[in-house]
């Protein structure tokens, strides 16, 4: 069918990515799906039937020429696209930077047989009460936009801030530091057994110890850490310690303090369990860190994990290497 009336706009302007040219530019056209886009003899542009390729070319004001000069037009009322001598091209066509076609910033188009050798016509509209029109793109295969850059990754975060370093007890608890001020045994096997205060602590498969600690009003603001030093044998000079199994003791924060009176099945309870440390002599480990609770009392309970016996006498004096305190808890200034 061709039928020429007037014409119409065929290429609306996009300002980031349509082209614009001073001179024409020239291309051939692929509609998706369906194929090359060619031309019968009288300039109607279709697909299928193995018509020749037509080429086309547009110019700065987004007007269609094809390759034989003919303007290009959308014949109304149907909107076929189609090629005429004589008619006097119409700005709205554009190529965007991937080589897509639109028209009057549309890029919907319709291909619908025409009954002839399975060729197709092309529209802006579909056919009206024509069931076979299918809706399709169509791809210029030059003359495209230059595409704008793509904007730059955005920055990585900032790094996290480093943790404040927290001071610990040294080895030697160089520096100020409280020793245990209450020593209880308590022991499974005597469970309502007051075993009393004792200077010697000791973990078994039936006893463990609490530690009872008592942190002065001028401590407020300082960073607390409970340290468990084993020296070795020969590094003691008035104590000793008998020592077996696989070394694992359990440290917990208890709930409240023990007394004199603190037996196995009366003992506070957890409230912080701080896991098993594999201790061994000659070693020191931070059990853990905290802000120091001034003008209070805290209690920490020594359990045996495994089949780890451990008998010592919590003592003070110096040592070649160390100062023994089996038990002790490190006072620092706050870090901010």
């Amino acid at each position: 069918m061709k039928i020429f009336i007037g014409l119409l706009s065929l290429f609306a302007a996009s300002a980031s990515a349509l082209v614009s040219r001073a001179n024409p530019c020239c291309f051939g056209l692929t509609v998706n799906p369906g194929g090359i886009v060619g031309q019968l003899a009288d300039g109607q542009n279709r697909i299928g039937g193995g018509l020749p390729k037509g080429t086309f070319c547009i110019d700065s004001n987004g007007a269609l020429t094809d390759g034989k000069g003919r303007s290009c037009i959308l014949t109304p009322p149907t909107t076929q696209f189609q090629c005429d001598i004589g008619a006097t091209p119409n700005a709205g066509f554009s190529v965007a930077c991937d080589g897509t076609v639109s028209y009057k910033g549309s890029t919907t188009f319709f291909t619908c047989p025409t009954g002839e050798n399975g060729e197709s016509n092309i529209y802006t509209v579909a056919v009206p009460n024509q069931n076979k029109c299918v809706k399709v793109t169509l791809t210029a295969d030059n003359c495209k936009a230059s595409c704008p850059a793509p904007p730059p990754p955005p920055p990585p975060p900032p790094p996290p801030p480093p943790a404040p370093a927290v001071k610990t007890c040294p080895a030697n608890l160089a520096g100020t530091f409280e020793f245990p001020h209450l020593i209880i045994p308590v022991d499974s096997t005597k469970p309502t057994t007051a075993l009393g205060t004792s200077f010697f602590g000791q973990v078994s498969s039936t006893i463990s110890t609490i530690f009872n600690f008592d942190i002065p009003a001028a401590d407020s603001g300082k960073t607390c850490s409970l340290v468990f030093l084993f020296p070795t044998q020969s590094q003691l000079t008035t104590s000793s310690f008998t020592f077996s199994g696989n070394g694992g003791i359990d440290f917990s924060r208890l709930s409240k303090t023990a007394t004199t009176s603190t037996t196995f099945s009366n003992a506070p309870g957890i409230a912080t369990d701080y896991g098993v440390t594999k201790v061994a002599p000659g070693n020191s480990y931070t059990i853990a860190t905290f802000a120091c609770p001034a003008n209070t009392a805290i209690s920490f309970e020594a359990k045996a994990s495994g089949d780890t016996s451990l008998r010592f006498f919590q003592d003070f004096n110096p040592s070649p290497y160390v100062r023994l305190s089996l038990a002790c808890l490190q006072l620092t200034d706050d870090l901010q």
